[in-house]
């Protein structure tokens, strides 16, 4: 891959609305971002040029590598598998914890970026024979035409795509995407819209939205909710989520409660208590969710897969590594109860 310098790679953006005086109304997420000619969106990938929008978030990603799919984290989809993962530079919120507020809070035009063009992606991707790729790191909405035109190429190569997002996107280019997503992850960051605009910037409703979108159009869907002291670690706020979750059919949707370390504009903030973990565990697991993980504490063992029919232990991890993966069929060997998931490559995704 050849390196480019921080000059603008532009291309004209999807969504937008013409608006008098040169301004530009975009429609991608649900900030619906008024432009004035010469100006950016609050993502910094969106720029108002003559009365037209233009991404300057395409074919330029500034993280390209291949993880385990296990990092994303999806537990149901592929266990095992390697996946070519890229993002550019931009955000749609400002979170106050992010980890990678290095790239996710610059614009594209900031950066020393790779010169990767969609097909160049793909074709990179199937000479390590790697048939994954996650759009991830940063928010995959701000650079959407490049997920987009990545994902169209990706299918049409067999390939399987996956969204690692914060879920702030408008339903229509949702819904435009859906067809070329097989699974997402999404950050589900709290249960409180005031601490929502409080930690993200954004609004809590717009994601529980992505939520039954994503479930609705068949794509695999897993949630992260991060436990953030003070913000969105309350049992209260995890009851009220789990409870929704449960009400609004997503009891099969794997569920995994994320550690929190200090970091970015909350370093002052102890990492997240290992009793709270466990206990959000619990709540959640009474609550009617089946498969509930625990993630960022090494030797708790919360990584593991058990079947919620005979508590059999299906899938073992060792962090990112799959030890053991006794799941057949997608059942239970031990009782034949049926796991949702995808398991196999040729398998599409199961709804719950």
């Amino acid at each position: 891959m050849k390196t480019i310098t921080s000059e603008k790679v532009s291309r004209l953006a999807r969504y937008q609305e013409k608006l008098p005086d040169n301004a530009v109304r975009c429609h991608l997420c649900p900030h619906n971002c008024t432009i004035h000619e010469g100006k950016q969106g609050i993502c910094q990938t969106r720029v108002n040029h003559q009365g037209e929008l233009y991404t300057i978030a395409y074919g330029n990603p500034c993280s390209v590598s291949v993880d385990p799919i296990e990092k994303k984290p999806l537990f149901h989809f592929l266990p095992g598998r390697d996946i070519f993962s890229i993002a550019t530079a931009g955000c749609n919120f400002r979170c106050l914890n992010c980890q990678n507020w290095h790239i996710s809070q610059s614009s594209p035009s900031m950066l020393n970026n790779y010169d990767l063009q969609p097909e160049e992606l793909v074709e990179s991707a199937l000479n390590q024979n790697i048939n994954n790729i996650a759009f991830t790191y940063t928010e995959p909405t701000v650079f959407y035409e490049y997920t987009f035109d990545t994902a169209k190429i990706a299918h049409e190569k067999g390939m399987k795509t996956v969204l690692i997002s914060n879920g702030y996107i408008n339903q229509k280019p949702l819904i435009d995407l859906c067809p070329y997503l097989d699974a997402a992850n999404i950050d589900l960051k709290c249960f409180d819209d005031a601490v929502y605009r409080q930690i993200t910037g954004g609004r809590l409703q717009p994601v529980l939205d992505t939520l039954k979108t994503l479930k609705e159009k068949g794509v695999w869907l897993e949630i992260t909710n991060l436990l953030v002291p003070g913000y969105s670690d309350s049992p209260t706020m995890i009851q009220k989520m789990c409870d929704w979750l449960v009400e609004n059919d997503f009891a099969d949707t794997p569920l995994h409660f994320s550690r929190f370390f200090p970091t970015y504009k909350l370093e002052q903030l102890a990492p997240t208590a290992e009793n709270r973990l466990i206990e959000a565990k619990k709540i959640a697991e009474k609550s009617g969710m089946k498969f509930v993980y625990i993630g960022n504490i090494p030797g708790l063992r919360g990584e593991n897969t058990f079947c919620p029919h005979c508590n059999q232990m299906l899938i073992e991890r060792i962090g990112y590594i799959v030890k053991k993966n006794l799941i057949q069929n997608n059942l239970c060997p031990l009782c034949g109860n049926h796991i949702p998931g995808v398991w196999e490559e040729t398998l599409s995704p199961e709804k719950a």
